[in-house]
């Protein structure tokens, strides 16, 4: 249920094939064709199992969200259901995390975009090139943004469609060379021998893994923008998340049945298990494709995360209205311009230090987010519209566990960061003005929504 509309209805919604693409877009990026030469490093073919053992962790955690979807319209996701279930200063601090992450995803999928273009093209190892350009990327996206959904729309569903069909066209014709001996060996000959044990191999490729199903967290933050968010959100969750797990599950067995043992040797092993497999313009098609699934994914990510500081502002009055302002194509300019200057600060940082703190950043949304759904099972506050999750509370507390299980693979310096974040916005939290007046309204919405 929305429990405030001050926004102007405008007919103009993304429906749910829409929806759909910018799910894909958000899940498929650069990990899908960059990690899995790190997770056959720690796994071998076992790596596909572990893919697996993570899909389902992470559709557990999608459920909860669809469950969640179900209840509320608002923009916002994670810190909307969390303010609805444990107040105000919850909100806002998972709201600023959640912005964080936005950020996070944005700045890491250019910084990929870039090293794949360093890796054939020269020029972008000049470090003026390579900063002008990461700058202009973010820039690009903004300005693409401030004109609209219209705009957003195009963009995504053709880079969405460009990237399905090079991940088809790679399996579909990559079973084709297949050699079956290089499934051998299943798992890595240190994880027998007790040099490192099989559950810190498979700990280190499960962390990996889960970075590339983290996207899906992004889909409802825009949720006022899309056409009966209720319902097509919560199938559009689980058509993504199905999708997602069959065309990774697939483009790993293909890649290690093409390339064996020498996995780990590339950087960029889909691309190169294509180009062993049927030759350069096998290579070539993919690279392209990778470059088109990174766009799409920093594409998405620059068009949520603006939505959702605007939401803070504009339908719960937690940040000051004028960082909700929108234009005549009601985009939210200042969010956007607020967003990029985030982003281009963080794209000074490593490639692998931007994944850590996205996968932290998850790990701090799905806790609240599945507490929430325990929370209105138990109390029947906010009722369902148009998917329930099955099962009472045997998902929310799998997924619960499993996601504390994350904790066990996080640096102290990531750990850090994620402290860092948090404190700061729970200082900035003091200086923000409540509006009295929409927080009267609100606790009267919603005593009337519970039920």
């Amino acid at each position: 249920m929305e429990l405030i509309n001050t926004e102007k209805k405008n007919p103009k919604k993304l429906s749910f094939i829409s929806i759909y693409f910018l799910g894909i877009n958000g899940v498929i990026g650069s990990g899908a064709f960059l990690l899995p030469q790190v997770i056959y490093k720690d796994m071998n073919l076992a790596s596909v199992l572990v893919l697996l053992c993570a899909a389902i962790t992470v559709s557990m955690v999608a459920l909860c969200y669809a469950d969640l979807s179900s209840r509320f319209t608002g923009s916002g996701a994670a810190w909307l259901y969390s303010y609805n279930a444990f107040g105000r200063f919850t909100g806002y601090e998972l709201g600023i995390f959640t912005w964080f992450l936005g950020c996070c995803t944005l700045s890491a999928e250019v910084v990929a975009l870039l090293t794949t273009l360093r890796s054939f093209l020269p020029i972008f190892n000049t470090h003026w090139v390579y900063y002008v350009s990461v700058f202009g990327l973010i820039l690009l996206f903004s300005i693409i943004n401030f004109f609209g959904r219209t705009l957003v729309k195009l963009v995504d569903n053709l880079s969405s469609a460009a990237k399905m069909i090079t991940i088809l066209a790679f399996i579909v014709i990559g079973v084709f060379c297949i050699h079956f001996a290089n499934f051998s060996p299943v798992i890595p000959h240190a994880a027998t021998t007790g040099a490192m044990p099989l559950a810190k191999h498979f700990g280190a490729a499960f962390s990996v893994v889960f970075y590339m199903f983290t996207g899906f967290s992004f889909i409802p933050i825009a949720a006022k923008q899309m056409t009966d968010p209720e319902k097509n959100i919560p199938r559009v969750l689980i058509a993504v998340m199905v999708s997602v797990t069959i065309m990774y599950s697939l483009m790993m067995l293909v890649a290690i049945g093409i390339l064996g043992t020498r996995m780990s040797k590339y950087s960029t092993p889909i691309a190169n298990a294509f180009g062993t497999g049927v030759g350069k313009w096998g290579y070539i098609l993919v690279i392209v494709g990778m470059l088109i699934s990174i766009f799409g994914v920093a594409f998405a990510a620059s068009f949520n995360t603006p939505s959702l500081i605007s939401s803070l502002a504009n339908e719960h009055a937690m940040l000051p209205k004028w960082v909700g302002k929108k234009n005549r194509h009601d985009a939210p300019w200042v969010a956007i311009i607020l967003t990029a200057v985030v982003s281009m600060l963080l794209v000074t940082q490593s490639y692998l230090f931007l994944v850590s703190c996205i996968v932290l950043a998850s790990f701090v949304q799905y806790v609240p987010s599945i507490l929430a759904v325990i929370k209105f099972k138990h109390t029947n506050e906010f009722p369902n519209h148009g998917f329930k999750l099955p099962g009472k509370y045997i998902i929310p507390v799998l997924a619960l566990l499993i996601s504390c299980y994350m904790v066990t693979n996080f640096t102290i310096k990531t750990i850090t960061v994620g402290v860092v974040v948090a404190i700061l916005a729970a200082v900035s939290y003091f200086f923000v003005k409540v509006d009295e007046k929409h927080e009267a309204h609100h606790r009267e919405m919603l005593e009337k929504l519970k039920h």
